[in-house]
């Protein structure tokens, strides 16, 4: 499971709530010479007192460093299907790439690639920078860490339309391989073992393989009545939470348990506003009305959670409110549907209604109006802009048809207004 670090704050259907300063990563000694470090030292170069750097500024085939590593996202005709307009040689390799790819839809399952661009909206969400890092089995069957980040930029300085991503990788051994290694280690120490104990380490030759299909943490659930206070939900909430981060995030059930309970606890607030403000002052933390769910998974999950993943679980928990889910329901929602299914169906109910044409509607009103006059003109055109002067008995003398299309089209509409 990819984890996502954002460098903002967020509300809960990936709309950041403040657009300001970026907060700088924290350094973390070696980190400073990672790939994902440097190309986001890069990108603060470039900004300039901006929000985005310039896109100008960006040149990727310059770039020796991690330009082969990074593919450069292109939203100027639109978001659903983002064009891809640099793609880094390394990364082509890796992910078998022959000939071009165009589109964010032509990237290939479950390649490298792909890593990368399916977290492309939420740059679009954060405004800001997200780094993120996990391993997966790619296309060919091996496991590969990976490390990486998304940074935006833009042509206009104030809306993001270009997406630049960085990320490295390496292959490790599959869970049998590491297992074999593991023993024949094993092995190999008995035979040469010396009196007197000597530490193992966790992670050593000589640790047992993670089993990733282990049953979740058992957690005895406390029953609650149905007049329990807001402090005593929320501090349920909070130990399941904490038992679905002990899990090491393997167990969704664990996971949807958590906000099936964060959920309930949100009804109940409602109920309670006063007690729901208290809570709220003493975490330190503030309502929100574009986000009400985003101060509730804080409260749960904590404050210095995951922020990708808490704008996530608002999302979900604002779909349930929308559909009016009764208390105790959301769990067995999450478990038929899955999370990031919720939380697509609440993003896609927050966009908002596209506007309508009303250029066939101005159309048709000139068509209705009665006529000032004729004049004989060659062409074909059902409308025509006109330029005319007064002449000196008060007439309009027509002088020539205007050719621009973009002034046509606002002068129907101003006419029909």
């Amino acid at each position: 499971m990819d984890s996502l670090r954002a460098f903002d704050e967020q509300s809960d259907y990936g709309v950041a709530e403040d657009d300001g300063g970026i907060e700088v990563p924290p350094e973390i000694g070696l980190d400073e010479r990672r790939m994902h470090v440097r190309a986001y030292n890069y990108w603060v170069s470039l900004l300039d007192g901006r929000a985005y750097p310039s896109i100008k500024a960006l040149d990727p085939q310059a770039l020796g460093d991690f330009g082969p590593n990074s593919v450069l996202l292109d939203f100027s005709d639109g978001g659903d299907d983002p064009a891809i307009a640099w793609l880094g040689d390394a990364l082509r390799e890796e992910c078998d790439l022959i000939g071009d790819v165009r589109r964010i839809s032509e990237v290939p399952k479950r390649s490298l690639l792909s890593r990368l661009t399916d977290h492309y909206m939420q740059i679009i969400a954060n405004k800001a920078p997200i780094g993120f890092e996990a391993e997966f089995v790619g296309q060919r069957g091996k496991n590969t860490m990976y490390r990486g980040i998304l940074m935006p930029f833009s042509s206009t300085g104030e809306v993001i339309d270009f997406i630049y991503g960085v990320i490295n990788w390496k292959e490790i051994a599959d869970s049998a391989t590491a297992s074999a290694i593991a023993h024949q280690a094993s092995t190999a120490l008995a035979a040469a073992a010396q009196p007197g104990a000597s530490p193992v380490w966790a992670d050593g030759p000589n640790a047992e393989p993670l089993d990733l299909d282990s049953p979740e943490p058992a957690w005895d659930e406390p029953e609650l009545d149905l007049d329990a206070g807001l402090a005593d939900r929320l501090g349920v909430a909070r130990d399941s939470a904490d038992a679905a981060r002990g899990a090491d995030q393997r167990s969704r059930a664990a996971l949807y348990r958590a906000l099936g309970l964060a959920y309930d606890f949100a009804l109940a607030a409602e109920a309670d506003s006063e007690g729901y403000a208290e809570l709220l002052d003493d975490a330190g933390l503030k309502a929100q009305a574009r986000a009400p769910m985003t101060p509730v998974v804080k409260l749960v999950f904590g404050s210095d959670y995951d922020k990708g993943r808490l704008t996530e679980y608002a999302a979900a928990l604002s779909w349930a409110r929308r559909q009016a889910l009764p208390a105790g329901t959301l769990r067995e929602r999450l478990e038929s549907e899955g999370l990031k299914s919720l939380v697509q169906a609440e993003r896609r109910a927050r966009r908002p209604e596209p506007k309508p044409d009303t250029g066939e509607s101005a159309r048709a009103a000139l068509r209705a109006a009665r006529p000032l006059g004729h004049v004989d003109l060659p062409g074909e055109a059902e409308f025509v802009l006109l330029i005319a002067r007064r002449d000196e008995v008060g007439g309009l003398a027509v002088l020539a048809p205007v050719a621009d299309e973009a002034m046509l089209e606002r002068a129907i509409r101003k006419a029909a207004a």
